[in-house]
């Protein structure tokens, strides 16, 4: 392959972060390493899924990332390299890997033998051009039995067209082992409200659509910083494929085959433009993504996937998630926000000795929420509440799992808004508390009005805290005695540079669930 434009817009993009970071790594991984005419590396560089003896690299070959990538059809050798120095003066690792076509020309390298608990530096090589450098980490060994703290981000719901990125450069300058990511990495249609710049086409229903939106958003100079800052962890949520889909079906497109078709070629654009193992690589409609994740004796994150098993929405006509409803169907026992084997799994996950802490890393709010305003109850059809049955056994599996010992969390996105919450069994309000949640807001996407989280505050006094007016992320930090949740919140999401401060702080006693606010 001959030389891979460096656009004049990419550059200034990458200079307003390198400008705005502050932190050395991130000052230098900003800088554009290629020298060629044609730059594949437009989309940046990812690490993810790390374990205590390596992680997987990722990076995609785009020259021009909106038109297909422009790689042609041929496969490309890409060369990498992790150094336990910036200055890879000390190679601990190194191999190539082939991009193909069929895969957009994505790599994902999956690497093992290193030692636990360190930071790594990582880049990428192909046809002359060399990829910024990246930093990531291992986890602490298995029987890591040190009390050291272990800091963590978690956000959501990135909508493009409402806002930038300001949160992202906020979080690349933290001091943080990993990043989980729990849905709405993409949006496929557009909104109407608060635009600050535009999708390119239109909605996307085939694989060359769905690349062409992540490349899109993946082009983002603060997003490719926070990626290439830490590890990160990623599920989906809705957005991904299709608004408020269930399982086979959606509000848009009812026929389970054509919307089969549409889920596959989402799934593929997912696996291509994420940091994951070849073990997630969708086959057809498919993929496997949930799983424990473990940080020495500190953590068992359990990450899961809330959208392609679940049980369609029920109480409504058709297969809409909205408006607010109630009736005896969202009761029904076998109804499943998770599906039975995941079911299966995360119990047996809560039953096995636990870690000091336990995260529940899920899509949306877990909490009940009765969202109607007056005397009526009235509840959203694609939460939790439309699966209550669900929310009870996961509940119950937390409470044992509570019972050995067991310190639960429960990390949870999608509805556009920060809430702490106190998860109790059996009664909402007044039941036994058996761990304790935390919604990390969105990155860009509008919440609901002042008043719908006034109106949540009044009737739900399990919701400790709620806010949506601003946007923003979830910092959390785990240690033997507690942990502690921050919410940032970026001042004006519609501008790249916009401060971004601490909103509201939290804490949770080990041995004690409960939400504990603190001062800011």
């Amino acid at each position: 392959m001959t030389g891979f434009p460096v656009s004049r817009r990419r550059l200034l993009c990458t200079g307003l972060a390198a400008a705005s970071l502050g932190h050395p790594f991130l000052r230098l991984q900003a800088q554009p390493a290629t020298t060629t005419s044609r730059d594949p590396f437009t989309l940046g560089v990812a690490s993810g899924v790390p374990r205590a003896d390596g992680f997987v690299l990722w990076t995609r070959l785009a020259p021009e990332p909106l038109q297909g990538g422009g790689m042609g059809d041929a496969p490309v050798e890409v060369r990498w390299e992790v150094a336990d120095d910036e200055g890879f003066r000390r190679v601990v690792a190194k191999g190539t890997a082939t991009a193909t076509a069929e895969f957009a020309h994505s790599v994902h390298v999956e690497v093992a033998g290193l030692s636990p608990g360190r930071w790594y530096w990582y880049r990428f090589t192909a046809g002359g051009a060399r990829s910024p450098a990246g930093r990531t980490r291992t986890a602490p060994a298995d029987t890591d039995e040190s009390a050291k703290p272990l800091r963590f981000a978690f956000a959501s719901c990135q909508h493009y067209e409402q806002g930038r990125y300001a949160a992202y450069r906020d979080m690349a300058a933290q001091p943080l082992d990993f990043v989980v990511h729990l849905g709405d990495y993409i949006y496929e249609s557009s909104r109407n409200s608060h635009q600050v710049r535009r999708h390119e086409g239109g909605i996307p229903t085939q694989l060359a659509e769905f690349r062409d939106r992540y490349a899109l958003y993946k082009a983002d100079a603060q997003l490719q910083a926070a990626h290439a800052a830490f590890p990160w962890l990623v599920t989906w949520d809705d957005h991904e494929v299709a608004n408020d889909y269930t399982n086979d079906v959606s509000p848009r497109t009812a026929d389970p085959a054509q919307f089969l078709a549409i889920r596959a070629a989402a799934y593929q654009a997912w696996y291509e433009h994420m940091p994951v193992p070849a073990s997630m690589r969708p086959r057809g409609a498919d993929a496997l993504i949930y799983g424990r994740h473990r940080f020495g004796r500190m953590l068992d994150l359990l990450l899961t996937d809330g959208r392609q098993y679940r049980s369609h929405h029920v109480c409504l006509a058709g297969r809409s998630a909205s408006p607010l409803a109630d009736c005896a169907d969202r009761l029904a026992p076998e109804r499943s926000l998770f599906g039975a084997q995941q079911e299966a799994w995360l119990a047996r996950e809560l039953a096995a000795p636990p870690a000091r802490w336990t995260v529940v890393a899920q899509p949306t709010l877990l909490a009940e929420a009765d969202r109607k305003r007056g005397p009526e109850h009235g509840y959203w059809m694609d939460g939790w509440d439309g699966y209550a049955a669900a929310r009870a056994r996961l509940l119950d599996a937390l409470a044992e799992h509570k019972a050995r010992g067991g310190n639960a969390l429960v990390a949870s996105g999608d509805v556009h808004a920060f809430w702490a919450a106190d998860l109790r069994r059996g009664d909402a309000r007044q039941g036994p508390l058996v761990a304790t949640e935390f919604v990390g807001g969105a990155i860009t996407s509008e919440g609901p009005s002042a008043a719908s989280v006034a109106n949540m505050l009044a009737k739900n006094p399990q919701l400790r805290y709620g806010r949506a007016d601003k946007r923003g992320y979830a910092l959390m930090t785990l240690d033997a005695r507690g942990a502690a949740v921050e919410f940032r919140a970026v001042e004006d999401e519609r501008t790249a540079d916009s401060p971004v401060g601490t909103m509201a702080r939290f804490s949770v006693e080990r041995g004690a669930p409960g939400v504990h606010a603190e001062g800011t």
